[in-house]
């Protein structure tokens, strides 16, 4: 019974689980904890996944639209090696479901960030599209 009461609790605290900090970021920094609270807006607020750390954070400062989104150009130049993550070059463009883009939680960061899913070593999901312009 124990076991079934411990595998429930770590179910409900799964979608919490896949951010990676893997200790790139302060733990006392206004920013990173921002960043830490930030939940993917296409999940019902009873089953809330983040949208993961900062090692799956990138600048996309550019942008243009699509018809069923946003594309996203990635403008990171930040050396990867310390922030843990794969690398994506600068002028990616990644298309971003119109159901991934974040709206309500502002952005204090001074840049549009896009937090990837990598399979192979490219990129091959949006958990967010945040857009820049204040927080």
């Amino acid at each position: 019974m124990m076991r079934l009461i411990l595998a429930a609790i770590c179910m409900l605290f799964a979608g919490y689980a896949l951010a990676r900090n893997s200790g790139q970021w302060a733990t006392d920094d206004e920013i990173s904890h921002w960043i830490g609270r930030l939940m993917q807006p296409d999940r019902p607020p009873e089953w809330p996944q983040s949208c993961c750390g900062e090692a799956d954070m990138y600048y996309a400062d550019s942008f243009r639209s699509s018809p069923d989104g946003y594309i996203a150009i990635i403008t990171d130049e930040r050396d990867d090696l310390p922030l843990r993550r794969p690398h994506v070059d600068v002028g990616t463009e990644v298309k971003v479901p119109n159901a991934k883009i974040k709206w309500d939680e502002g952005n204090p960061t001074g840049h549009a960030l896009i937090f990837l899913g990598f399979e192979d070593g490219h990129p091959t999901k949006v958990f967010c599209y945040v857009p820049g312009g204040g927080g």
